[in-house]
Formats: structure tokens, C-alpha cells, sequence
């Protein structure tokens, strides 16, 4: 039995046997009456949900026919039971009334009372799945609500907010987005970050790690394959592609994918194409594409590891993150963010903080694993620390290679030099290249390296 009830009438008051056989049937109590469609409409965005309309038909509200009456509301809820109350048998009538929308016509008359009855029973079953599905839907909010906070991007440094305009800008456009950044910056992050901003964001987000799966599976993985396709393939199965149908396919770690599988992955990017194995029919892919590195693409392109097609195609827009070492003050806002949410998730552990020493620590060291990093290393404090304080002990923050001397600061200077030494190593002497190996800019390395290394001739 339904128990929020909505009645719209008529100035005349056609609906008072209607009104009284509800009354008749212990609908009373959840029953409402409204004089308006304006009326109506505010009220079914109210709490208690309304969970079932009748409307006076064809007269509606005297202002608003019945007909537009009822697609005003099914406009709004596509689930919610509405009847028609005509005054009299009329076959067009309840043909008109059900084109626009109503899920019942209703004869006012004799034993109307019954009829009533008979059709509040029926309907209550209509109204329990309403019931369900919009705790469903309220549930699925606060399940999207939860996943928004859980991925957003936390800091307040210029570097952070300049990642967040950028998928700002480019998230409502169906392109391909290639995120790049050191290990353990939040690359994955980022991705999910415009998926759910790019109106996609109840669409499935499907992530793969091109790293993690063996040439000989890859093909099947994202392609999916045919019964009989091979020894063992029992049934049709879907692949990446086809999971994310609609929505978001994350691609990281794409500069380990194989250079022969670079070739059909340039072709489902160019063409929205794909063949499942095993298969002749093609497959249109409607998932939109990002994919992320820390590799120098560049690079891999040069040294012929990487398709320069595919990277003209991925790259539509280049979303750079910033190492953590170059977020200015982005530090202290995360560790106190992973903090939180680490007692929030352990509240065995109780209320903590970080000291002063603690803190200032944590703002100098160099996070060579980045956010990921940091995040470990608060968690482990956390559980560590058996006071209210976290302290330098319960960091316990592990000494920069071969920089086993001196002080704090003096350690750092050293380990910052050992970067900047290996980068140009590696680089044959070109501080540009060495730069793009340690994710700096061009003149933020040049400072680094004016600081550091012993001057050389001619510089």
C-alpha cells in the first residue's frame, strides 16, 4: 500500500469520491491534496517522496490539461505511478492518458471504493520497487559522492592547481589524454579525476596495466576473443575495450606495451575499431582512451620503442604531474590528509598529529617515490606512534644513498647532487634531456645544478 499520496484536482472538486474511497481504503493518512501543477511539480522534489500521483483527467488543474499534466511529471520520474481519473469510460481518453505517461485509468462511478482498493494493492507492488531503485540511486550518489572525494586531487601548491584546470578544461572533450609523471605521483588519480568530470562519470572506468600482462595475453585482454579461439576459450569473452563501452579506458604504464601492439592500438584510437580474437566481424569501441607513463616518450621514440603515430594520436592533451619534491607546501596539506583518513579508517588508533620536528622533516625530505610515498610512510607512523604526537622516530625515514654523514641538511644537499649527477650521466652531459630524466624544468634544473655541481669550464 502506497503511503505518500498525491491528488491533484480541479477547482470544482471532481476527486472528493476519489479522495474518500483512498480515506475508505487506509490511504488517509499519507494522502495530499494539490490545487496546481506548479504545486505539484515543487512537491514531488520534497521529502516524503511522493509515490503515487492521481490526476484529474482530462480537466488537470484547469489551467494545465491533464495530458500535459502527466508528461510534466513523467518528464521528471520515469518510475513513478501515475493515474488518470476520468469521469467517464472513454477508450480514446485512456488511450491519450497512457501515450502520456499514466500507469493506470481510473473510471470514477460505481463501487468505486473497490476499484480503488483493488488498484492501490496493485500498484503497491509497482511502488516497492520504486522504493528499492531509489534507494538504489541514493546509494549509487553516495557511492559516487565517496569515490569524487576519494580521488580528488589533494594540494594547494600552483603545480596542483594548474593539473586541475587542465582536466577541467579537457575532460568534457572525447579525446584521447596521455598523463605523464614520475612512479607514484598519481598519474591514475588524474585519469579517474576526468573521468568524472567528463559526463562519463557513471560510465564504467576500466584500468589496465600494460606492465602487468604478458605479451600473449595482451591482445585477448583488451580485445577480448571468440569461442574457439584458442585451446581453452569455452566461450565469447569481452575485453577492455568492451567493458568500458561508454565510458573511460586507463592504459598505464602504455610504453611497456610491445611496438607490434602499439600498431593496434593506434588503430582502435584512429578508427574506434577493434577485431576480438579469433573473430572477422569488427567492433565499434565507444571507450574513451587515456593512457599514462613515466617514461620519456620522447625518448622511446628515438630509440625506436615507442610509435610516434601513437603518441601523436594519445596525445591530445599532455597533463604533466609534478614530482612532489617541486609541489611547494603540498606536503604538509597531504600528510595531514593521509593522516586523517588513515584514523578515520583505523579509529582503534585514536587522535593523532604530527610534531613540529615531525613535520619539518617530512618538508625536507625528497620523496623519490612521491605521493605514494608519503602516504605509506604516514600510515606507518601512525600505527607506529603509541602517543597522541607523531614524532622523527616514528617516521623513521629512510637515509638518501650513500649519504650516510653529516647533517640533515648536508644529506640532502648530497643526495640532490647525486640526482642531478646521475640525470647528466645519463643524459651524455645534456641538461635539457638530464631535466626531462628528473621531471624538472629546464631552468629549475640549471638552478639545481649551479648550486650543487663545481662550476665547469665555460659556465
Amino acid at each position: 500500500m502506497p503511503t505518500h499520496i498525491l491528488l491533484l484536482d480541479s477547482p470544482e472538486r471532481v476527486l472528493d469520491d476519489v479522495r474518500e474511497a483512498i480515506a475508505s481504503a487506509g490511504g488517509a493518512a499519507g494522502l495530499e491534496l494539490v490545487a496546481s501543477v506548479g504545486e505539484l511539480i515543487a512537491r514531488l522534489g520534497q521529502d516524503p517522496q511522493a509515490e503515487i500521483v492521481f490526476v484529474a483527467f482530462p480537466e488537470g488543474d484547469r489551467v494545465t490539461h491533464g495530458v500535459d499534466v502527466l508528461r510534466s511529471i513523467r518528464a521528471r520520474d520515469a518510475e513513478l505511478p501515475l493515474v488518470a481519473v476520468a469521469g467517464r469510460d472513454d477508450v480514446q481518453a485512456a488511450a491519450d492518458a497512457v501515450a502520456a505517461g499514466a500507469t493506470d485509468f481510473l473510471v470514477r462511478g460505481d463501487r468505486l471504493r473497490e476499484r480503488v482498493t483493488t488498484l492501490l494493492d496493485k500498484v503497491g507492488r509497482i511502488v516497492e520497487i520504486v522504493r528499492r531503485n531509489r534507494a538504489l540511486d541514493e546509494q549509487n550518489a553516495r557511492f559516487r559522492r565517496s569515490e569524487g572525494e576519494r580521488y580528488q586531487l589533494v594540494g594547494d601548491s600552483r603545480q596542483i592547481r594548474d593539473v586541475r584546470d587542465r582536466i577541467a578544461r579537457v575532460a568534457a572533450i572525447p579525446r584521447p589524454v596521455l598523463v605523464v609523471g614520475e612512479r607514484g605521483t598519481g598519474k591514475e588519480l588524474v585519469a579517474r579525476a576526468i573521468h568524472a568530470a567528463s559526463g562519463r562519470g557513471d560510465r564504467p572506468f576500466v584500468a589496465l596495466n600494460c606492465a602487468a600482462v604478458p605479451e600473449t595475453l595482451l591482445e585477448s585482454e583488451l580485445f577480448g576473443h571468440e569461442r574457439g579461439a584458442f585451446t581453452g576459450a569455452d566461450r565469447l569473452a569481452h575485453g577492455k575495450f568492451e567493458q568500458a563501452t561508454g565510458g573511460t579506458l586507463f592504459l598505464d604504464e602504455i610504453s611497456h606495451m610491445p611496438l607490434a601492439f602499439q600498431q593496434k592500438i593506434l588503430r582502435v584510437v584512429e578508427y574506434s575499431t577493434f577485431t576480438r580474437v579469433g573473430g572477422a566481424r569488427e567492433v565499434r569501441s565507444t571507450a574513451r582512451v587515456l593512457a599514462a607513463t613515466n617514461v620519456d616518450l620522447a625518448e622511446a621514440i628515438r630509440n625506436g620503442t615507442f610509435l610516434a603515430d601513437l603518441y601523436d594520436r594519445l596525445a591530445f592533451e599532455v597533463v604533466h604531474v609534478p614530482p612532489l619534491r617541486e609541489r611547494q607546501g603540498d606536503v604538509r596539506v597531504l600528510a595531514r590528509h593521509f593522516l586523517r583518513a588513515f584514523l578515520l579508517e583505523v579509529p582503534a588508533l585514536g587522535a593523532k598529529d604530527f610534531d613540529n620536528e615531525a613535520m619539518k622533516l617530512l618538508e625536507q625530505y625528497a620523496f623519490p617515490g612521491n605521493v605514494r610515498e608519503l602516504k605509506t610512510i604516514v600510515e606507518r607512523a601512525a600505527y607506529r606512534d603509541t602517543t597522541a604526537e607523531i614524532n622523527p622516530e616514528d617516521l623513521a625515514l629512510p637515509a638518501a644513498p650513500g649519504t650516510g654523514d653529516g647533517t640533515f641538511d648536508e644529506r640532502v644537499e648530497a643526495y640532490e647532487r647525486q640526482l642531478i649527477e646521475e640525470a647528466l650521466t645519463a643524459g651524455n652531459g645534456n641538461q635539457a634531456d638530464a631535466a626531462r630524466r628528473l621531471g624538472l624544468a629546464y631552468h629549475q634544473f640549471r638552478y639545481y645544478a649551479r648550486k650543487l655541481l663545481p662550476p665547469r669550464n665555460g659556465r
